[in-house]
């Protein structure tokens, strides 16, 4: 009985190693012959696969995930269309002109799955490939979290005032609103607007600077002779990363005023030009209400430039009125997920309505600065008052003094 088992056992061992050894065979008819990748920035990536195998090849799919930061790791499956055979030459063009462009420097992982008429499967492994702008030959600068990449001359001083003006835009941002730069960031200085606006699928004639907070990346149009200019767009621009770094979750976004207000805030006192077109709304009563600025703002120049004033002065509000740690909360309760309504709430103790009502009244009186804190409009008021009233009776007093004296 024992010899009988151990007979059926070295039976099946044999057959499962025959039936292996197929396995085997089947799977190394199936060969990777070439696989590649080439950019064409900005508009376009292809993918490129060579495979056979000794029947028809059924079966192609190509996977990518682009890195950036995300709330899910998210894989893009392509099915290739495709005659079967036992060769195959596939490809597959990634056209962002349909799907939105990637910024510079971006990296994409990619990898492909065959399959063929036996039912064999073979994987291949993650390969990395660079989105770079291959147009131009860059420099790199890199302190702390900040890495600038520029083009226009190999003067290394046009790099290091950036990145002086970038990491005092960061120093304010943290005083003003307690807000850190989590993760590194690259900045891409094109030479002026049109080199950066080529860089972009379809960009607005007026973009001289954009943020992809995703991608932890900014793309700037910065001559060496339009530095003061320059040095504003790149704490605007920070700004947003380092705003969308701290609140990015998956339920809400911040209200456009508080992420465009905040970046304003950020570049300094704004243009004359900006104030004057916030007064002419505010003698017109033509201001933009607070829940209309919560969405994205008009394409129409007049209507963004008003609504980009009035969201600097909504946040130059909130900060001068209750306090950074107030703002940093604001925040904070943003990155938890809180509507609009909740979070001033929470914060504040009013809705987006009664943020207006307060705002309309600070802006239409507006406080007279003494020395570098300023006073309050009644305070300036009563002070006013009390002089003239003072030099009143100094007045009747010197007037009687004099007539009696006979002048």
């Amino acid at each position: 009985m024992i010899k009988k088992a151990s007979i059926l056992a070295l039976v099946a061992y044999l057959f499962l190693a025959l039936l292996s050894l197929g396995l085997v065979q089947a799977q190394s008819g199936l060969t990777i012959l070439d696989s590649s990748a080439q950019a064409e920035f900005p508009s376009k990536l292809s993918f490129n696969l060579s495979a056979e195998s000794d029947v028809n090849i059924t079966g192609i799919r190509l996977h990518y995930t682009v890195d950036r930061v995300s709330l899910a790791q998210v894989t893009s499956e392509v099915y290739i269309e495709f005659v079967p055979s036992s060769t195959i030459d596939a490809r597959w063009t990634w056209d962002m002109r349909k799907t939105g462009g990637l910024p510079p420097g971006s990296s994409v992982d990619y990898w492909w799955t065959v399959e063929d008429a036996n039912g064999d499967r073979l994987e291949t492994a993650p390969v990395r490939v660079q989105f770079d702008d291959t147009r131009y030959s860059w420099h790199s600068l890199t302190e702390g979290k900040v890495t600038i990449y520029w083009y226009e001359g190999k003067n290394k001083s046009f790099a290091e005032e950036l990145m002086a003006a970038a990491h005092q835009a960061l120093a304010r941002l943290a005083e003003d609103t307690g807000a850190h730069l989590e993760k590194p960031v690259k900045l891409y200085i094109y030479a002026n607007a049109k080199d950066l606006q080529g860089a972009m699928i379809y960009p607005q004639e007026w973009t001289g600077g954009v943020a992809f907070t995703r991608y932890g990346t900014i793309a700037i149009g910065i001559a060496p002779g339009n530095l003061n200019w320059g040095k504003r767009v790149i704490a605007h621009e920070l700004t947003h990363l380092v705003i969308h770094q701290m609140t990015l979750n998956p339920y809400s976004e911040l209200p456009t005023w508080l992420d465009e207000g905040l970046a304003m805030y950020a570049e300094g006192v704004p243009a004359p030009e900006l104030r004057a077109l916030l007064d002419k709304a505010m003698t017109e009563d033509a201001l933009i209400s607070v829940r209309s600025l919560s969405s994205p703002f008009s394409a129409y120049a007049k209507e963004s430039y008003l609504s980009y004033a009035q969201s600097y002065s909504l946040v130059e509000f909130l900060i001068s009125s209750y306090g950074q740690e107030n703002m940093l909360k604001l925040l904070n309760t943003f990155r938890e997920g809180s509507s609009y309504n909740e979070a001033l709430e929470k914060v504040y103790g009013f809705d987006m309505d009664g943020l207006d009502t307060l705002w309309r009244e600070y802006v239409t009186v507006p406080a007279q600065p003494v020395g570098e804190k300023g006073m309050h409009p009644v305070l300036i008021g009563a002070l006013a008052a009390l002089a003239t009233a003072l030099l009143l009776v100094l007045g009747l007093a010197a007037e009687s003094w004099a007539w009696r004296r006979g002048w």
